[in-house]
């Protein structure tokens, strides 16, 4: 099948910015032709990288003036729903790195932009596309109904201090409740349970959740910025599933390579590679896909539609309810 690259550009240019746009530039299904900064010293610094790639601090400029039909949409999730907005209205399609916003009203507010089939407003959520976790996906659908899922998501103790006010519920758990909802064929749990553990100063550096199913599966969940300068640094991920006579386990962060000089090292945290002489792992994976769902010729995977978005974001909102 003849496949013609989408022009695609990205906004946000931090650390998932940077790397969407590195990805993209080492793809055949995409060529990278916008970047889009609030400063200017943000696109200078990413020139040595990707050089001769236009770039604005005006998202409505870059739009008018570039030749992209799609968008990344990688900036604070506080800007997400006014971008996005500006997108959709311009008729672009977008992948939008979760959350859609800081709230289920603002998330809302941009439904009736968002197609039926939500073929122009892709989520961002690499998670789907981790090999581990496809296989994972793969085992469930062969072995059958789930009783159990256990997931566990801790970060460096660290960044309650670097990222005051950071939620480790809103942070890091939602990734396991988007993998959750499609292990459950997105059924709508019926019981919600959470509770915090807060430090000294009453930061939340710790978020356990349960979620129960009718007659269905229980799930519990543990996201925490807990770990130690010692521990890979960005560090652990667990997710545990169990059925009847059968059970599977996924550790997809930091990968399984290591390194010892002076120092334990875990050099690949994440399965994300990208570079001049290609791009590999989930990230890749998941911006060929958002390649194809513009050009029609596949539909937005389950978890990552707006409507899916919007299930997690009420599932979010009723555990930060629910929290003691």
């Amino acid at each position: 099948m003849k496949f013609e690259p989408v022009r695609i550009g990205v906004i946000g240019l931090g650390r998932f910015g940077r790397l969407h746009a590195l990805t993209l530039a080492s793809l055949a299904e995409a060529e990278l032709v916008a970047l889009v900064a609030r400063r200017r010293p943000s696109l200078e610094a990413l020139a040595a990288e990707l050089p001769g790639i236009a770039g604005w601090t005006c998202l409505e400029r870059a739009i008018e003036e570039s030749a992209a039909e799609a968008w990344i949409v990688a900036s604070t999730t506080a800007s997400h729903v006014e971008v996005t907005r500006t997108l959709l209205e311009a008729g672009k399609s977008a992948l939008l790195e979760k959350p859609i916003a800081d709230n289920l009203h603002d998330a809302s507010s941009l439904q009736p932009l968002v197609r039926a089939d939500s073929s122009n407003l892709m989520l961002g959520h690499i998670v789907l596309f981790n090999s581990e976790y496809r296989q994972l996906c793969t085992e469930v659908g062969h072995r059958g109904p789930i009783a159990y899922v256990d997931c566990v998501r801790h970060r460096p103790a660290t960044i309650v201090h670097e990222f005051p006010g950071e939620n480790p519920l809103h942070a890091t758990m939602v990734h396991d409740l988007y993998a959750t909802q499609v292990l459950v064929e997105r059924a709508e749990p019926a019981h919600f349970s959470a509770q915090y553990h807060r430090t000294k100063d009453g930061a939340v550096d710790l978020a356990v959740a349960q979620l129960k199913w009718p007659r269905g599966p229980v799930a519990s969940f543990a996201a925490s910025f807990l770990t130690s300068a010692g521990m890979p640094p960005r560090g652990c991920d667990r997710m545990e599933v169990f059925g009847e006579g059968w059970s599977a386990r996924i550790e997809p962060n930091p990968r399984p390579i290591e390194v010892w000089g002076s120092h334990a090292e875990w050099p690949l945290g994440l399965e994300i590679q990208a570079g001049p002489t290609g791009a590999t792992g989930m990230m890749a994976e998941e911006l060929r896909c958002f390649c194809r769902v513009v050009r029609g010729i596949e539909p937005v995977p389950a978890g990552a539609t707006y409507h899916d978005a919007m299930q997690v974001q009420r599932w979010m909102e009723k555990l930060a309810e629910v929290a003691q």
